[in-house]
C-alpha cells in the first residue's frame, strides 16, 4: 500500500458512535451528530470523528456527549431531525453531508455548525468566505468536483479504446458540476453522456442506457445519494460489465473497478478536531474552512480481470491498494 499526500491536510475528520445522552440532562457539552446515513453504514468514519475529538481533548462519555440522528438514507427526514437537535440546544452540530449542512444552516443562526462536504461551501451558501466564514458555520471540504476529471482520465488509462462513456450525476444534488468532466472527455476524444439518477428506480434505467450506448466506462459523480448506494452501484457495474470509478474505497471493495477521491476518514477526523475547538470556545466565524487534499486510489484487481482489463504498471505504482 502506498499513500499520497499532495498537500498537507490542515483540518480534520473523525468519527463517532456510542449511546446518545439527552442534551438537557447532561452536565457535559453535547454534540449533535446529523447524518444522512444509517447507523451501521460507515462505522470507520464515526471512529475517525471520535478520534479527532480525542486528539483535541474530548472523549465521548467522559467529558462530552453526542446526540446521534440518522436519516437512514431518507433525506426528507433531515428537517425534523435538525429541528430536534436545535430544540435540545446542543453545543455544536456536526453535519457530514451537503443536504444536512444546507438544512442545518437554515435551521439555526446561533448554534455552531461544523460540516464535512464535497462541494464548494461558498456556492452552496454555507459561508461567505473560506478564510473567515463570518457566520455560525465552518468545516472541511473535499476535492470531489476538482478530481472528477481525473477519475475520467484514470478510467481512460484502463480502457483506452473506449470512445463512449457515461457520467452519472444526481440532478437533485446542489453540487452537480459537469463542465470540467466534459472538457476532459473532449481532450481524450471521448463521447461523454451525462446520465441522471435521483431515485432508486433510476439506477437500473441508467445501466440499461449505458448498454444501449455501448458505453465502455462510467464515472460516478459525487453525491450522498450515490454514497448510500455504492454497493448497489458496484453490483450493477459488475452485472452489466461496465468498468466504473467512484470516490470511495467501499465501492472498490464491493466489486467496483476503481475508486479515486479524498480520504473520508481524514476529513472526518479533521471535522472532529474543529468540533472540539468549538467546544473549547473558538468561534466558527473565525475558523477557516479547511480542504482535505489527501487523495486515495483503490483498484479491484479481481474486477479488472473479470472485465478482461489489464491495469497499466503506472496505475499499480500509484494505487494505495490493489484489492483482490
Amino acid at each position: 500500500m502506498r499513500r499520497r499526500d499532495f498537500i498537507k491536510v490542515i483540518a480534520g475528520s473523525a468519527a463517532a458512535w456510542p449511546l446518545a445522552v439527552p442534551a438537557q440532562q447532561s452536565s457535559m457539552p453535547v454534540i449533535g451528530f446529523l447524518s444522512t446515513k444509517a447507523p451501521d453504514d460507515t462505522p470507520h468514519l464515526l471512529s475517525a470523528f471520535r478520534q479527532g475529538l480525542k486528539d483535541t481533548g474530548f472523549v465521548e462519555g467522559q467529558n462530552v456527549a453526542i446526540e446521534y440522528r440518522f436519516a437512514n438514507n431518507q433525506n426528507e427526514r433531515l428537517s425534523a431531525l435538525t429541528a430536534d437537535l436545535v430544540s435540545r440546544q446542543v453545543a455544536v452540530i456536526f453535519v457530514p453531508s451537503t443536504p444536512a449542512a444546507v438544512i442545518a444552516k437554515r435551521a439555526t443562526a446561533t448554534i455552531p455548525i461544523i460540516f464535512e462536504i464535497g462541494g464548494d461551501p461558498i456556492r452552496l451558501g454555507l459561508v461567505n468566505r473560506l478564510d473567515r466564514p463570518g457566520g455560525n458555520v465552518t468545516g472541511v471540504s473535499q476535492l470531489n468536483n476538482e478530481v472528477a476529471p481525473k477519475r475520467l482520465e484514470l478510467l481512460h488509462e484502463i480502457v483506452p479504446k473506449a470512445t463512449v462513456m457515461g457520467y452519472l450525476v444526481n440532478p437533485a444534488d446542489p453540487n452537480v458540476e459537469t463542465t470540467d468532466v466534459q472538457a476532459a472527455a473532449g481532450k481524450f476524444g471521448i463521447e461523454l453522456h451525462v446520465l441522471k439518477a435521483s431515485a432508486e428506480r433510476d439506477l437500473d434505467e441508467v445501466f440499461a442506457k449505458l448498454a444501449q450506448l455501448r458505453a465502455g466506462g462510467l464515472v460516478i459523480g459525487a453525491s450522498s445519494f450515490f454514497i448510500a448506494r455504492q454497493e448497489q452501484l458496484a453490483a450493477l457495474s459488475v452485472r452489466h460489465a461496465v468498468p466504473a470509478v467512484f470516490e470511495n474505497r467501499q465501492f472498490a471493495v464491493a466489486g467496483g473497478l476503481m475508486s479515486y477521491g479524498s480520504s473520508l476518514s481524514d476529513a472526518y477526523r479533521l471535522a472532529g478536531v474543529y468540533t472540539a475547538r468549538i467546544l473549547k470556545g473558538e468561534k466558527p466565524s473565525e475558523l477557516p474552512v479547511q480542504q482535505t487534499t489527501k487523495i486515495e486510489m483503490y483498484i479491484n484487481l479481481t474486477s479488472a480481470k473479470a472485465l478482461g482489463l489489464t491495469v497499466p504498471p503506472a496505475l499499480w505504482a500509484r494505487a494505495d491498494e490493489m484489492i483482490e
